[in-house]
């Protein structure tokens, strides 16, 4: 018997002991310092439990089981609901500090009801069969102007017709006045984006002008849960911001939403995307974000009553008691994501949507394909990254984002490594030991 190619073992952070996961078997353990040190040596206590559990394997049989896994994650994947993403404009009221979109080509704010209905036609065919919804993004969708709010309404029309449900990706500062046009569609979730208390949000995210946008952004969410609709509450966080995310928990518990079923949290990492981000010295690198997560949620554990870091599977161990599935695949890029805008164009996913040199084809005014390059999209995972197929940690990481990939190599069959292992050994710590004994 071997140790188990896919054997993720660590040190938890602040502690002696370790922790011992295989991702293909779905177990996971955590060691006292002594059995740790032996285990590494090849010196196996309770040597058939390792066994059993898939620590100790062997060869052969891991390499078959691997395989069964794989043909089970496919099945899976292609029965999964579709994310369809459609922007009907990049243009944007707001000026935000770390846009990415700040050098994309803004289309007209015409009314466009025969692209949009080209658009469904498309979603008709090629999605067939398929459980599926669509995700309105932009730029800013929620403009307050009459094209814009009558392409809106042909969208939720078009998606109510099909029984197709309806996410929202917005800055929120119209969504209060939207909220009425939403009360016939079925509306999964709105995406809302506040980066801090209101002074913090204010210089971060304001308006053309430099306005700020706090205060109308929370009246919009407001309504929006009053109304029964759910609401995704995403912090864009970078060493600028981070230090006030406490605040902005303390505020959102304040106001009710923590504790509101309707109500969600995201952070979204500030990274350098495409054309943005000149200010690298305020970006956080994966892990340093978690230790400073870490360290947060030590002094203020009221914290994850607002959020909850995933620490890669560690949020998943501690929420389920049990183990998620293998990732084969962390990137959904033309297989469960698609993107489409309001120039006809096809995109792999959002973050490629509105770059010129990610274009797939089009929708409107006629129909194509580059069926070459979305074939490279649609197999790129761990077992076809040259990177990945030989490293350990692939069946927690998944190869990571795709688009992230092919901007640092120019490649899109190229790994996004995640550190997998630094992650669980902050994240089983935090939820399993730090949190239990304070």
């Amino acid at each position: 018997m071997e140790k188990s190619k896919y054997l993720l073992f660590g040190r938890l952070k602040d502690s002696q002991e370790y922790f011992i996961i295989n991702p293909l078997t779905k177990q996971a353990d955590i060691m006292e310092a002594a059995t740790a040190e032996a285990f590494l040596k090849g010196e196996y206590e309770n040597e058939a439990d390792l066994i059993e559990k898939g620590y100790l394997v062997d060869p052969q049989e891991e390499s078959r089981a691997y395989k069964r896994a794989y043909l089970d994650f496919i099945d899976e994947r292609d029965a999964d609901e579709i994310q369809i993403f459609y922007v009907p404009t990049y243009a944007c009221n707001f000026s935000c500090s770390y846009c990415y979109q700040a050098e994309y080509t803004e289309q007209s704010l015409a009314y466009q009801p025969e692209i949009i209905d080209a658009f469904f036609s498309y979603v008709d065919r090629e999605f067939a069969g398929r459980d599926k919804y669509i995700t309105i993004f932009g730029g800013e969708p929620l403009l307050s102007n009459e094209p814009t709010k009558k392409n809106i309404a042909k969208l939720l029309e078009e998606a109510t017709k099909r029984s197709l449900g309806i996410a929202i990706v917005t800055n929120g500062y119209t969504l209060k006045d939207y909220v009425p046009l939403f009360s016939d569609a079925f509306i999964k979730e709105i995406q809302v984006t506040v980066d801090g208390p209101q002074e913090i949000h204010d210089q971060r995210r304001m308006l053309h002008g430099g306005a700020g946008t706090f205060s109308q952004i929370i009246e919009g969410i407001d309504a929006a849960l009053e109304a029964g609709i759910p609401i995704n509450l995403r912090a864009v966080v970078d060493k600028e911001n981070f230090p006030h995310l406490i605040e902005l928990a303390h505020f959102a518990t304040e106001r009710g939403w923590s504790e509101n079923p309707l109500f969600k949290t995201q952070l979204g990492r500030n990274y350098e995307l495409h054309s943005c981000q000149s200010d690298q010295s305020k970006l956080y690198d994966r892990v340093s974000l978690y230790e400073d997560l870490y360290e947060m949620i030590k002094e203020h554990p009221e914290f994850l009553t607002f959020h909850t870091p995933a620490y890669s599977l560690s949020k998943f161990l501690f929420e389920h008691g049990e183990m998620p599935d293998p990732l084969f695949d962390s990137c959904p890029a033309c297989k469960t994501e698609w993107a489409f805008d309001s120039s006809g164009r096809i995109y792999s996913c959002t973050a490629t949507v509105g770059k010129d040199d990610e274009v797939l084809g089009t929708f409107y005014p006629k129909v194509t394909r580059a069926d070459d390059i979305i074939e490279q999209w649609e197999e790129r995972d761990v077992t076809t990254i040259p990177e990945c197929k030989d490293c350990g940690l692939q069946l927690a990481c998944g190869g990571g984002c795709g688009s992230v990939a092919k901007n640092r190599t120019g490649c899109i069959q190229s790994s996004d490594c995640r550190p997998v292992d630094k992650l669980l050994g902050m994240g089983l710590s935090l939820y399993f030991q730090q949190l239990t004994q304070d």
